[in-house]
């Protein structure tokens, strides 16, 4: 297993557009833009990306929102790669519907199992690479799935503002520990 001290740039899973916005499948978007919001960087377009820089516990660290709809995430790989961004140093925050609503979890490497937008990222640079798998529930009848994650949240603004709360903390505790490393 590769060591994954060298985080470099956290991605947030999602699909742009406002239609998209407050929906189970964007988590990872919400929990970027709240990161940007409380260490003060500007969202820029670049590429098929919106990117911002911040710097926490001392780290410069690159934010990035894939904007090719979810499917496509991994295009962002290769201009990742030409800024000496590498697979292993990349965080990936995203949904989970194998989770219940709330529960949160670090993963390194693995499959897509079923996520499209980790299977885009797989497909063109392998499977190394830390997660936050940030769980959102799953509707009764699988056929639903599609319909769930791109539809707005069921929960109340309280209990995703918990999520992202939550998660966020895992991101900063996982940083600053492999900061002290």
């Amino acid at each position: 297993m590769h060591n994954f001290n060298e985080i470099k740039t956290l991605v947030g899973l999602g699909n742009p557009g406002p239609t998209y916005a407050y929906t189970p499948h964007n988590i990872g978007f919400l929990i970027l833009d709240r990161l940007c919001d409380d260490y003060h960087g500007n969202w820029s377009v670049d590429h098929n990306m919106l990117t911002a820089s911040v710097t926490i516990n001392e780290q410069k660290m690159l934010l990035i929102k894939p904007q090719t709809f979810m499917n496509s995430s991994g295009e962002i790989l290769r201009h990742l790669n030409k800024r000496g961004i590498k697979q292993e140093n990349i965080f990936v925050i995203h949904d989970e519907i194998d989770f219940p609503f709330g529960k949160v979890s670090l993963k390194q490497g693995g499959s897509a199992r079923g996520h499209n937008g980790l299977r885009s990222l797989i497909a063109l640079g392998g499977e190394n690479f830390l997660r936050l798998r940030c769980g959102v529930g799953r509707p009764d009848n699988p056929a639903d799935v599609g319909n769930f994650v791109t539809a707005k949240f069921k929960e109340t603004p309280d209990q995703v503002d918990e999520l992202i709360s939550k998660s966020i903390n895992i991101i900063l505790s996982h940083l600053a520990y492999k900061n002290q490393e």
